[in-house]
Order: C-alpha cells, then sequence, then structure tokens
C-alpha cells in the first residue's frame, strides 16, 4: 500500500504519487482505529464547506468519496486530505500515535496569529510552529486568546472546561476551527441532558476546574498542568467516561 495519492481528474481515481509540495488551502484528518472512525460524515462535510469557494465541488465529493478503499482497515491510523492552492488534491495515510488522555497547556503571551481560523490548512505550519514552542515550554499544547485575553482554543485542539455540573464551550460564532470532536461532545450533553454554557474565558476562570482540549486524534486530553505555572489544574473526574461515550460513537 503507498502512503501518499494524488487524485487523477482524468482517470477519475486516486493515484500512487509522491509527496507533493505546494501551499495548502483546505486540509482534513480523522482517526482510524482498526477501520473504525469517529464522525466521517461531520470530517466530509467540514471539508467539502471549506473548499466549496476553491474548487469544483462535484469532482470533490467524488474524490472524497472514493477514499475508502485506500483506508487501512486494521492499526491506527490519522490519514489527511490536503486541497492544495494550485487545485491539486493529496491523501496522505499516515500512522497515528498512541492516544494521550492528559496533556500541560502552554498559555501563549501574544494574540492568536492566524488570519483564517475557521479553515483548517492554510495556517498548518503556523500551528505547527507554536506547537514547537509549545513544547520548548514544556507542554505539549499552545492555548490561544484573543487580543482582550480571553482563550480561543488550542492550536490543534478544541477547548472545553466544567463550572460545577455545566458544561462549558467557546461560543459557536467564535473565531475557532468548528471541531468536529467538540460538535460531538455537546451532541452527548444534549442527549444527556448537561446544560451547557458558552461563552470566552479568560485564564482565571479555569482556575481549578477541569478542562479539556479535544480533538480527532486523542479525543479528550485533559490538562493536567498550565504553563506559566500560577493556574491550578483541576482533576479530570469526567474525562475518562465521556471518552467512553465518544468511542461508542465510531462506526
Amino acid at each position: 500500500m503507498s502512503s501518499n495519492y494524488r487524485w487523477s481528474s482524468e482517470s477519475g481515481g486516486w493515484q500512487p504519487a509522491q509527496p507533493s509540495p505546494g501551499a495548502v488551502a483546505v486540509a482534513d484528518s480523522w482517526l482510524i482505529e482498526e477501520g473504525s472512525t469517529t464522525g466521517p460524515d461531520l470530517h466530509r462535510d467540514r471539508f467539502l464547506s471549506s473548499a466549496a469557494e476553491l474548487g469544483n465541488v462535484a469532482e470533490l465529493e467524488l474524490a472524497w468519496d472514493a477514499l475508502n478503499p485506500l483506508l487501512p482497515q486494521d492499526g491506527r491510523w490519522f490519514p489527511r486530505v490536503d486541497l492544495l492552492a494550485s487545485g491539486q488534491l493529496t491523501l496522505a495515510l499516515r500512522s497515528a500515535p498512541p492516544r494521550e488522555s492528559s496533556v500541560v497547556a502552554w498559555l501563549m503571551e501574544e494574540p492568536d496569529p492566524r488570519l483564517l481560523p475557521q479553515r483548517k490548512g492554510p495556517e498548518l505550519e503556523l500551528l505547527d510552529g507554536l506547537r514547537a514552542q509549545a513544547r520548548e515550554h514544556g507542554a505539549g499544547e499552545a492555548v490561544l486568546s484573543d487580543r482582550d485575553g480571553y482563550l480561543l482554543e488550542g492550536a490543534y485542539s478544541s477547548l472545553l472546561w466544567w463550572q460545577g455540573e455545566r458544561l462549558c464551550a467557546v461560543p459557536d460564532d467564535a473565531p475557532v476551527l468548528p471541531g468536529i470532536t467538540r460538535r460531538l461532545l455537546l451532541k452527548i450533553a444534549a442527549e444527556d441532558g448537561v446544560e451547557v454554557d458558552f461563552f470566552l474565558p479568560r485564564p482565571a476562570d479555569l482556575a481549578g476546574r477541569e478542562v479539556w482540549l479535544v480533538g480527532s486524534l486523542h479525543g479528550i486530553r485533559a490538562v493536567s498542568g498550565w504553563v506559566p505555572e500560577g493556574l491550578a489544574a483541576g482533576d479530570a473526574v469526567r474525562a475518562a467516561t465521556w471518552q467512553r461515550r465518544l468511542n461508542q460513537l465510531q462506526g
């Protein structure tokens, strides 16, 4: 099995190819575990919605729907589809690292530098750089804030937290990526009758609380510590139970 593919308009199929350099206009990635994926249709819809203004939607739909025969049915994988600025469509089959259940979060001092926060793809190199800075600070994820100091999301994760029995989330209209895992967790909350509050928090609002940074690769990662020090991390009393609920959505 090849690790990289390119969509051929001429043949109407995916062809083995070398990695294609070039600016990324839209990207999406999702976790496959033993052939199962959580929210595959949501990933498809997000990609096509973002790409609609940049390419031939009918052909993009055809290409996405032709992915299944290429996707591994055993093991743990994290494939990524890119629509390049050139119009080329590529697929990279990547093995996924072991799941992390917790993470140390770095609170960036500078405001969110992204120009297109609601589209995954064009600023992936920037986000990689922010995560690298987080590692230099002894953390596993960078948490971005706006110019007024309100927290938005992680470089590659959505922000959720608990206040008592109420789940809290950043508002849908905030300048953040429409996270698939976030959406599924909010759906679970609605099904279970858990009340959800939507607002932009300041760091002090998260002191001592159970905070999650969630995404397709790791699911729920409970924040076990904050950098810089001074903000207390709360105990992750709900994370494991909600992760099991999330796993049940795989299909």
